[in-house]
C-alpha cells in the first residue's frame, strides 16, 4: 500500500533528496567515504556548502547586502539569537501561536517586548490585522505560518521598522520580496532538509547595533564571516538541503511551487467545506494556510474522530492527527507532497462520508 505522508515535521522530502542523500551516506562525491565521515573543510564538502548558499539566494532572488547561514540548534535557537543580536531596548511581536509565544518568552530576557496583537482569544484560528507598531521598536517579529493552528501570513508586510520572520514551515513555498525583511529564519525540517539544520537569512546592516557582548556562537557575524563553517556544520542535513534546492530549481522555482501549493490546498479545502462530516478550524479564507490544513469533525459527528483516524490510517494516510491543542486532523501539504496524495485523502474523506 502506498503511504501518503502528511506529517507536520519532520516531513516529506523530495524523492531525489532522499535517494541522493542515501547514496552520499555510502559514497560521497566519489571519495569512497560517507558524507558523514569526511572533513567539512575538504574540497568536496566545501563545494556543497558554497552551492547550497548560492542556490538559496538564487531561488529567493536575494538582493545585495544579505547573507545566508546554516546553523544547528533549530528555529528555537533563533528565538534567542534574534533578540541577542537585534534587541537594544524594545521589540514588537505578533502573537499568532505556540511558536510565536515561545519566541516572545525568549525575547523578554533581552529587553522590553510589546505584543502588538494576538489571536490567542480564539485559540489562534485567525491572523490579527490593523494593529499598531510602535515606531521606536528595534524590530517587529512575525511567524508567517502556524503549523499547529493552520493560519498563514501569505503577503510580505510593509512596515517601517526592521521585520524579522520565522518561516520554518513555509520557506520556499512562494516567492518573497526579501528586501522587506531584516532577518528570515527557520528550521529546515519542513520544506528543505532533515531535522538538525536551521537557516538564517540576515541583512548585514542590522547587525552590530546592540551594546551587549554576544557569545561567539550566538553572534550572526561569527557565522557570516565563517561561511557557516566556524564550527562543524550539520553536514548531512546541509547536503540534503542542497538536493532539495536543486529539485526546487529543476521544478520551476518558487512561482511554480506556489501554483502547485495553492492547487493542492484548494482541492482539500473545497472538500472540507463540502463534506458534511468535517469543518475547517480556520474560517477566514484569507487566513488559511496552504501548508498546514487543519480540520475537525462537524459538531454533530464528534463521536467519529477516532473512527476516521483509524479509517484513514488504514488506507495509507500518515500523520494526519491534529495537534493536541486543536484536536481533529491536520494535513501538512508541503512542497514535496504530490497532488496525488491530496486527492487520495479527499477520496478517503468521501468514502467515510458515504459510510455514515
Amino acid at each position: 500500500m502506498k503511504k501518503h505522508n502528511f506529517s507536520a515535521g519532520p516531513s516529506i522530502l523530495p524523492e531525489v533528496t532522499i535517494k541522493n542523500t542515501a547514496e552520499a551516506v555510502v559514497n560521497f562525491a566519489g571519495t569512497g567515504l560517507s558524507v558523514m565521515e569526511v572533513s567539512h573543510r575538504g574540497k568536496e564538502f566545501t563545494a556543497v556548502m558554497e552551492q547550497a548558499n548560492k542556490l538559496f539566494k538564487e531561488l529567493l532572488e536575494v538582493p545585495a547586502g544579505y547573507e545566508v547561514v546554516f546553523l544547528g540548534g533549530g528555529a528555537s535557537m533563533q528565538f534567542c539569537m534574534v533578540p541577542y543580536n537585534l534587541l537594544s531596548k524594545k521589540a514588537a511581536y505578533l502573537n499568532t501561536g505556540t511558536w510565536a509565544s515561545k519566541a516572545i518568552k525568549e525575547a523578554k530576557f533581552f529587553g522590553e517586548v510589546v505584543e502588538v496583537a494576538s489571536s490567542k482569544d480564539k485559540n489562534y484560528n485567525y491572523i490579527p490585522r490593523d494593529f499598531d507598531i510602535p515606531s521606536d521598536v528595534d524590530y517587529l517579529h512575525i511567524t508567517t505560518n502556524n503549523t499547529i493552528y493552520g493560519t498563514e501570513i501569505r503577503k510580505d508586510m510593509d512596515v517601517k521598522v526592521p521585520l524579522v520572520a520565522d518561516m520554518s514551515s513555509d520557506i520556499f513555498s512562494r516567492p518573497l520580496d526579501v528586501s522587506k525583511y531584516a532577518i528570515i529564519y527557520g528550521g529546515a525540517q519542513k520544506n528543505l532538509a532533515p531535522a538538525g539544520l536551521a537557516f538564517a537569512l540576515v541583512r548585514e546592516d542590522v547587525l552590530g547595533k546592540v551594546d551587549r557582548p554576544i557569545p561567539t556562537m550566538l553572534n550572526y557575524k561569527t557565522h557570516i564571516d565563517g561561511g557557516s563553517m566556524f564550527n562543524t556544520p550539520p553536514v548531512l542535513p546541509v547536503f540534503a538541503a542542497l538536493q532539495t534546492l536543486n529539485w526546487l530549481k529543476s521544478n520551476g522555482g518558487l512561482k511554480e511551487m506556489e501554483k502547485r501549493n495553492i492547487r493542492k490546498a484548494d482541492i482539500l479545502y473545497s472538500e472540507i467545506d463540502r463534506n458534511r462530516l468535517f469543518k475547517g478550524t480556520v474560517q477566514n479564507v484569507d487566513d488559511r494556510s496552504i501548508m498546514n490544513i487543519c480540520f475537525v469533525m462537524n459538531d454533530d459527528y464528534q463521536d467519529l474522530n477516532a473512527e476516521f483516524l483509524e479509517f484513514a490510517t488504514a488506507q495509507g494516510m500518515v500523520g494526519i492527527k491534529g495537534h493536541r491543542s486543536v484536536g481533529g486532523f491536520r494535513a501538512s501539504v508541503y512542497n514535496a507532497l504530490p497532488e496525488e496524495s491530496v486527492k487520495a485523502l479527499v477520496d478517503v474523506m468521501q468514502q467515510f462520508e458515504k459510510k455514515h
